[in-house]
Order: C-alpha cells, then sequence, then structure tokens
C-alpha cells in the first residue's frame, strides 16, 4: 500500500477519534523529539569536524591553518548551497519570520537538513558564527511540513513551527524555559495560553533528548562558584548601559560590513574575499576561531592567559595592560568576522557570537574595575555570564530570553536579580537607538513584518496581484466619443481606462464626464476621448505593501486607483475589493 493511501487512512481515523488540539498536543511532542535530535546531531558533527583539523595543532603551524579553514569552509558551503542543495544563505531566523507573515508558514523540506549540512562545514571549519540559529531553522521546517504533511492549517502550523524552534533551543542548550519564551520572544508574534502547551512539550521533549544522548556535554554549561553580592549593583546597573552600547555596535558592524561584502559580484569572488578576509583577522586573533565557547569557559574559569595560546605573535607577552588591549580587540572584531562568514556565503548565525561578545564585554569590565582597585574585588565569572545576558537581550531584543538562558545553563537562579537588570537596562539602551533587532529590521523595514497592529498584519496578508481587476473595458485616446458610448452600452463599470497601443494608461474618463454630451449626435461625432480624459489622482503598482496602497486611497480620497507596471496598464484596484479580501482574511484567521 501507498504511503499516501496509509497516510489518508490514519488522517481519516485521526479525525474521526482525536480533537484538533489534542492531536497538536502529540504532534508538539513528536517535533520537540525529532528537533532534539536534529541539534544533537549538529553539535556532534561540528565538534568532530573541529576536532580532526585541530587535534594535532602546534603552536607555530596552528595560525597559518587557521589563514586557510575558514575559507575553505565557506567555499564548501557554496558550492553546497548553489550547485545541491539551491538555496540562499543569510540570517535563517529572518528567513522564518518572512516564512510566517508572507508564505503561510510553509517552510521549504529541504531545510529540514539543509542549514545542518551547511552550517556544519561553516562552523566545523572555524566559521565565526553560531549553530543555534540553523538548527532553529531545522526545527521550524521540522514542524512546519510535519504540520502540512497531516493538513493541519496556517495557525497550526505556525504554532508548530515554534514547537519545533523550542526544542531546537531546549536541546542544544538543555534549557527548556529558554526555548519556550525563544519561541514566543523571536519567532511567535501571539500567543495564548492554549498554544503555550505544545511549546512546553516541545521544549520537554527537546531537553529530555539532549540529556539522553548527551548528558552534561551540551554546547555550553557552567556551574556557578560564587553567589550574588548586593554591594555590586551598581556596578552591574553600569555593565547594563555598557552591554547595550556593545549591543549597538554589534548590531551596526553586522549590519555594515555585510552590506559591503555583498556588494562583491559573484558568490565566488563574494566567498574568496570573505574568506581571505575572516581568515586574516583569526590569524591576528585566534579566539575568533569558531563559535567562542570554549574561549568564554577559559575566561569564567580564570584562565583569560590562554586566550593568547595559539597566537603567534603574542602568546609570550604576559600583561596586564596588554590583556586588556586584547580583549577589547576581540570584542570590536568579532562582529566584523561575523558579518564577513555571513555575508561570503557561509551558514550560521548571530545567537552565539552575541553571547560570546557578552561574556569577552563582561569580563573586560570586571577586570577592569579590580585592575583599578576602585572597590573590593567582584567576580570575573558572574560578570562574564551576566555580560553574555545583557549583549544578547540587546541583539537579539529578547530580554527574558537572555535571563532564563543564562540562568538555566549555569543551573541555578542565584544571578538572577542581576540578571534582570542587565538586561533589562541593555534592551532599554539599545531600544533607544535601534527600536528593532537584526532579525526583524530589514523585513519591517520592507513591510513584510508587522508586529502587534491587526489591521496591518491582515492587510500584509492580501496579495495586490490577486485583487486587480481587468474587467474595465479600455478605449484608444484618438477613439470618437460615439465609440465610448458604445462601450457605455455593455459596460457595467462607470470608469474608461484611456490606454494606447503600447498599454500605457494615457488617462481615466468616467460616466459623469460624457454624461450631458454622449446623447448629443454632434459631440459622438467630433469629440475625441483625449479631449475628454483626465489624470487619476494617482496610481498603484502590484509589487506595492497593501499598507502604502491604502494609505494612497486615504490621501486621495479615490475609490478606484489604477494598477500600473514597468509603466503598463495592468488594471484597477478598489476600496470595495480591498474590504472583501480583508474580511475574508480576518475571517480566516479567526477559524484558523
Amino acid at each position: 500500500m501507498k504511503f499516501n493511501d496509509l497516510l489518508l487512512k490514519f488522517l481519516i481515523w485521526r479525525v474521526k477519534h482525536i480533537s484538533t488540539k489534542n492531536f497538536v498536543l502529540i504532534i508538539s511532542g513528536v517535533i520537540g523529539l525529532i528537533a532534539g535530535v536534529a541539534a544533537v546531531v549538529l553539535k556532534e558533527s561540528v565538534h568532530v569536524i573541529q576536532g580532526a583539523l585541530t587535534r594535532d595543532f602546534h603552536q607555530n603551524l596552528a595560525n597559518y591553518l587557521y589563514l586557510s579553514y575558514p575559507l575553505i569552509g565557506i567555499i564548501l558551503t557554496v558550492l553546497l548551497t548553489k550547485y545541491i542543495l539551491k538555496e540562499k544563505m543569510g540570517h535563517g531566523i529572518t528567513d522564518i519570520l518572512y516564512t510566517i507573515s508572507k508564505k503561510s508558514s510553509i517552510v521549504k523540506r529541504t531545510k529540514t537538513f539543509s542549514r545542518m549540512l551547511t552550517s556544519a562545514l561553516t562552523v566545523g571549519f572555524g566559521g565565526s558564527v553560531g549553530l543555534e540559529a540553523p538548527i532553529v531553522v531545522t526545527g521550524s521546517a521540522i514542524g512546519s511540513n510535519i504540520g502540512r504533511l497531516v493538513h493541519l492549517s496556517y495557525k497550526q502550523r505556525t504554532l508548530l513551527i515554534g514547537c519545533g524552534s523550542a526544542g531546537a533551543i531546549s536541546a542544544i542548550f538543555n534549557s527548556p524555559i529558554a526555548g519556550v519564551i525563544f519561541s514566543i520572544e523571536v519567532i511567535l508574534s501571539e500567543i495564548t495560553i492554549s498554544s503555550f502547551i505544545p511549546l512546553l512539550i516541545a521544549s520537554v521533549a527537546g531537553a529530555l533528548v539532549s540529556l539522553t544522548l548527551l548528558g552534561d556535554d551540551v554546547l555550553f554549561s557552567f556551574t556557578l562558584t560564587e553567589g550574588f553580592a548586593a554591594s555590586d549593583t551598581p556596578f552591574y546597573l553600569f555593565l547594563g548601559v555598557f552591554t547595550g552600547l556593545v549591543s549597538l555596535y554589534f548590531t551596526r558592524a553586522v549590519g555594515r560590513v555585510e552590506g559591503l561584502i555583498k556588494n562583491v559580484k559573484g558568490d565566488f569572488n563574494r566567498a574568496l574575499v570573505g574568506g581571505v578576509s575572516l581568515g586574516f583577522l583569526i590569524f591576528i586573533l585566534p579566539p575568533l576561531y569558531g563559535e567562542g565557547y570554549d574561549t568564554i569557559k577559559n575566561l569564567l574559569q580564570g584562565n583569560a592567559q590562554n586566550l593568547l595560546n595559539n597566537s603567534l605573535f603574542f602568546s609570550e607577552i604576559d600583561s596586564f595592560f596588554f590583556m586588556v588591549l586584547f580583549v577589547a580587540a576581540i570584542i570590536l572584531i568579532k562582529p566584523v568576522a561575523t558579518a564577513l562568514t555571513l555575508g561570503s556565503g557561509g551558514s550560521g548565525g548571530i545567537f552565539a557570537p552575541s553571547l560570546f561578545i557578552g561574556g569577552v564585554t563582561g569580563y573586560l569590565f570586571a577586570y577592569l574595575i579590580n585592575l583599578t582597585g576602585i572597590a573590593e574585588p567582584i567576580s570575573t565569572s558572574n560578570f562574564t555570564l551576566v555580560g553574555m545576558s545583557g549583549v544578547m537581550s540587546g541583539v537579539l531584543h529578547a530580554p527574558l530570553t537572555a535571563i532564563f538562558l543564562i540562568a538555566e545553563i549555569t543551573s541555578g537562579y542565584t544571578l538572577f536579580v542581576p540578571l534582570m537588570i542587565v538586561s533589562a537596562i541593555s534592551y532599554s539602551t539599545i531600544s533607544y537607538f535601534e527600536k528593532y533587532s537584526l532579525y526583524t529590521k530589514p523585513l519591517i523595514e520592507k513591510g513584510d513584518l508587522i508586529y502587534h497592529d491587526k489591521d496591518r498584519q491582515v492587510l500584509s496578508l492580501i496579495d495586490l496581484k490577486k485583487i486587480v481587476e481587468t474587467d474595465l473595458l479600455t478605449i484608444d485616446p484618438n477613439a470618437s466619443l460615439g465609440s465610448l458610448v458604445d462601450l457605455v452600452r455593455f459596460s457595467k463599470r462607470n470608469i474608461f481606462p484611456v490606454v494606447n497601443e503600447q498599454q500605457e494608461l494615457m488617462g481615466i474618463v468616467t460616466l459623469d464626464d460624457i454624461r450631458e454630451i454622449m446623447f448629443d449626435t454632434d459631440s459622438r461625432k467630433n469629440i475625441i476621448v483625449n479631449t475628454l480624459m483626465h489624470s487619476p489622482p494617482t496610481y498603484v503598482s502590484s509589487k506595492e505593501s497593501m499598507q502604502s496602497v491604502m494609505i494612497k486611497f486615504e490621501k486621495t480620497g479615490a475609490w478606484n486607483l489604477p494598477v500600473i507596471d514597468e509603466g503598463k496598464y495592468i488594471g484597477f484596484v478598489s476600496k470595495s475589493r480591498i474590504f472583501n479580501a480583508y474580511r475574508k482574511k480576518l475571517i480566516r484567521q479567526q477559524i484558523d
């Protein structure tokens, strides 16, 4: 028996015996399990590749290999995506948000594995990005495609995308609460209590897979050895502002450098320029290699000098002043390395780089405080962890995710108060300058993603091309009034577009324009249409957003506007047609 026949029988049985609500709960657990397995496979694949490449590193040889590895990884990724997967890389979470907003939450099937393959190559060979975004894309694709397979609605598919994301984050960090909150803060714009339960189930399932297969060997974890001292609160306040400003620098630096590298024409030219540039940066600053969690672990364990171990130039230097300069250079250059990796065709995300920079920032802040001796020594490990939360909160615009992630990976809530302080201040600081995160900014600027505005959300779902009216009868500008009157007899509309042989709109004539003369015999013979026509108040393009179209209707007071594409007349769009489409979309959303 064919698979489709079995599936059909199962779906019929499901409708008869299991309610949709309960079925979604079951499916969410399955998605969490699969996403958890995917996260474990990706994490292990990257570590196997990195281990094979760096296992026998000698100090004098290591730096020269750093020059070549990132370039090889990016070129392999470009080859894979261009000729086999036929996909474009970039910010994967941005793609998922666009898919939810504009593509009915239908994620391509190939994304259930493509980001795993490409990010394993990119990060395994030292690309300065993280695994979290690729595994979120993988989990989202798993959720979307299972939802499609069992014929669930748009709203339910969107929820399953959130379940896949929650399961993936939960598994990769063994942090089920952070996985749920990440889905709510970053992926899903609307959430209800009934939707919350499937996210919990998926996240727990992902965490159980991680615990079973990896145990304590998750992507990053640390056990706290020092508690929170209330006397350190003023320093945490300043750290919040500092991490907010670092988040702003990270956001703008990544955007600027990605824009520059994407100006290079040709996929392989771009990969070559980006890979060579990245290799050079890692050659100078080896901690930029890969995700950077080993660097954070060294800082947390008080082994900052280990950051210089693989450095060809600085390994023998032992100076407080130089360490400050070295760590500051890492903070300044890491966003550039991340942008070069992504912009040149690599696959990865900004999740890990934001945690990396946050940890280094927190360490530098505490190191400077202790170096100056202006107060009793403060815990560099605590400030490193809280700094991770601060920068992640600012870059991702997800303060709750940042707070609970650090709380969970440290196996306790000892630092909960400073985490809340620093994350809140960091988020408020960057929000003053940047209203949106790196994930959402490009979509919101194009009108492809709308938060917290139901009218605009529904309008964004309407495809203007599908509501263009093409049944209006056109007339040549050189035709007589008599010819136009003949059209009036057959037309059900009172607008007549005046279109020349090149299909260009010259103007419009309405029934009101000819009402007084249309029955005059002489006028019908002697008056030419181009003497009667007038320009429409404005026109729209089928490529415009519905928000822009509605603004034009509001400004002009018109009820109908012509649609022009590349100078050619397409048809008309009317307010009544838009309102009808809006009503249908709104009803459909409520039913879903």
